[in-house]
């Protein structure tokens, strides 16, 4: 009788272990499948939204003194056009200031839209709509002589800051960096500050090719 029972027993745990092991593998493949899916969703979603800021992006990179530049590009719609701010930095020294900046002119074109206001004696750009902004800038700085080893940052308010760590270098070689954000923004003005950190900075230069700031609402 008790060999009955013992077999029993163990014919019991036998089952149940074996249920918990096929639960267990269902477990398994099921989470697999989700993150799989999770996984793909997310790259898929983040490749539209790449994507998409670049096809935005588009009519605004900073370009060369071609003849393109004083013919006008492609024409693009309007309603898009309205929602985009780019501006070009002008050529300084590197120092504690307030940047300044210059709307870009492609052909009859301008690359202010409608949408913002820039000023040029307060170099301020203010958007007039309220709502979810995407924001980017592009530093390019230069080496003119026997430069030293510090930082550039360009904070736009309190909304966007971009950093650029500077070598030690005679070299003309570029040294540039891209920063971007996405802010909520009320009609606030944004004006952008140039802040050196390190020993004398005086030849490192802001090259305008290659430097700008850019904006748009985002749909």
């Amino acid at each position: 009788m008790r060999d009955q029972n013992r077999e029993m027993d163990v014919e019991s745990l036998q089952k149940t272990d074996s249920r918990r092991g096929s639960c267990l593998d269902v477990f398994l493949v099921v989470s697999i499948v989700f993150l799989f899916v999770a996984v793909t969703g997310l790259a898929a979603g983040g490749a539209m939204f790449a994507l998409d800021v670049r096809s935005q992006l588009k009519p605004f990179e900073v370009l060369p003194p071609t003849a393109e530049r004083l013919t006008g590009p492609a024409p693009y719609p309007e309603y898009k056009m309205q929602k985009f701010a780019f501006l070009e930095a002008k050529s300084v020294e590197l120092k504690n200031s307030t940047m300044h900046w210059h709307p870009v002119h492609y052909g009859a074109a301008v690359s202010v839209g409608t949408n913002f206001l820039f000023n040029p004696a307060q170099q301020s750009l203010k958007p007039h709509q309220e709502g979810t902004y995407f924001m980017y800038m592009e530093l390019n700085v230069t080496c003119t002589f026997n430069c030293n080893a510090g930082l550039l940052s360009v904070s736009v308010g309190d909304k966007l800051t971009c950093t650029l760590r500077l070598p030690a270098t005679t070299s003309s070689t570029p040294v540039s960096k891209k920063c971007w954000a996405v802010s909520q923004m009320n009609g606030k003005k944004l004006v952008m500050q140039m802040t050196v950190h390190g020993a004398e900075m005086r030849y490192w230069r802001l090259e305008s090719t290659g430097s700008g700031f850019g904006m748009f609402l985002v749909d």
